[in-house]
């Protein structure tokens, strides 16, 4: 009987021993990397987007392209010059795709460092249009100074292990988003604005002690009202918003015509190509107003399906960034999710009158070869992340 029983508790011992390893195994086992192919949700998505941006651009801008001798009254102007960013930008998009995206790491600083002085240059050498100098030769510095800053304070945390558990170290994060924020305001602060959001968004990702936000909190609200309160302009564009029918033929116009262009729309919309604002009514309808022309032509059911691609693109990032196999993947998409978002809420927000009037353009959608350009950019990057995952 004693025997039996050692031998039982024996091969008890035994049992529990292998269990104990299968489960051991089964956890080292448990997350490993994946190199797969592209998220194609995501590249279908950004194609049907680029698709109806590319419609929209002609049907918004022919009317006023063809009535207008600056435009050689050529009713392709903007659609040609359109086109001849997209290739640019979709060559640059499948490039991005094809190598580990680790690798541009080293490359990030200097993005950023050009960003920088493009900016400063831009406030002495840049092109005046509408009272504000935001072009460098042929291209927005603003713009790619959006992406650089994603790009290098991403790096610069993955590089430095746990300086956001630091409050010191989390300053000097705040430092690296604050220098191109500064330059871009000074010129133009709805961007800065974004800029600001965008390293934010970054930090907040990536920070484990929120408390640290605590004190940035009034002083951004600080900030932001001086800015505003530093050019007249801008209260003027806070009355009206506020009242927009009181200034319907000054600051409140844009908003006024764009209500119109939504209203007119109802559920179906008029149709492509047969919008009544974009008739000399609402100018550049082409630019940050595009929104309102599509709800215009292809109603509500036209305007939730582009917002319902937006959400999708959104949610495809945010998976690719959760399982991204480094702190730099999670982070450099974050803030692409943090970019891409803030500018689609913002732009309808605008058209919408929910909030004041800013340039910020609608991601894809709207005329711009920059902001196409890095956009697509930004969309190769993330399609490169997708590629490297961890699967549980």
């Amino acid at each position: 009987m004693r025997e039996t029983t050692i031998s039982t508790r024996s091969s008890r011992q035994r049992t529990t021993s292998a269990r104990t390893t299968k489960s051991e195994n089964t956890n080292k086992s448990e997350t490993r990397l994946i190199i797969g192919s592209v998220d194609f949700i995501i590249l279908f998505v950004v194609v049907l987007l680029i698709i109806i941006g590319t419609i929209m651009i002609f049907s918004a801008s022919y009317y006023s392209a063809g009535n207008s001798e600056s435009f050689n009254n050529d009713i392709y102007y903007f659609l040609k010059r359109h086109l001849r960013y997209l290739p640019v930008g979709l060559v640059i998009m499948i490039f991005l795709c094809n190598f580990n995206y680790k690798y541009i790491k080293p490359f990030t600083f200097t993005a950023y460092c050009i960003s920088v002085v493009c900016l400063v240059l831009v406030l002495f050498f840049g092109r005046e249009i509408n009272g504000a100098k935001r072009w460098l030769w042929f291209f927005q510095p603003s713009e790619v100074a959006k992406l650089a800053l994603i790009l290098y304070l991403a790096s610069y945390i993955d590089d430095n292990k746990g300086i956001l558990n630091d409050p010191r170290g989390f300053v000097r994060c705040i430092g690296i988003i604050l220098l191109p924020t500064a330059l871009i305001a000074l010129e133009n602060l709805s961007t800065a604005v974004v800029t600001f959001a965008i390293g934010m968004g970054i930090l907040f990702i990536g920070t484990p002690n929120k408390r640290f936000f605590l004190p940035f909190i009034p002083l951004g609200g600080i900030g932001l009202v001086g800015g505003i309160a530093l050019a007249s302009f801008r209260i003027e564009r806070i009355y009206a918003w506020l009242d927009p029918f009181e200034y319907a033929m000054d600051k409140g116009y844009q908003a006024v015509q764009s209500f119109y262009a939504i209203a007119s729309g109802g559920f179906l919309g008029l149709g492509l190509g047969h919008s009544r604002q974009k008739l000399g009514y609402i100018p550049e309808a082409h630019n940050d107003i595009i929104f309102s022309i599509l709800c215009e032509e292809m109603g509500f059911f036209g305007a939730a399906i582009v917002i319902i691609l937006f959400m999708i693109l959104i949610w495809r990032v945010v998976r690719c960034a959760m399982l991204a196999d480094s702190e730099f993947g999670i982070l450099a998409a974050g803030g692409i999710i943090v970019m891409i978002g803030i500018q689609v809420i913002m732009n309808i927000a605008v058209v919408t009158n929910t909030m004041p009037n800013t340039g910020i353009p609608l991601p894809f959608i709207s005329y711009g070869g920059t902001s196409l350009i890095v956009m697509l950019t930004a969309m190769g990057i993330v399609l490169n992340i997708s590629k490297y995952q961890k699967i549980r």
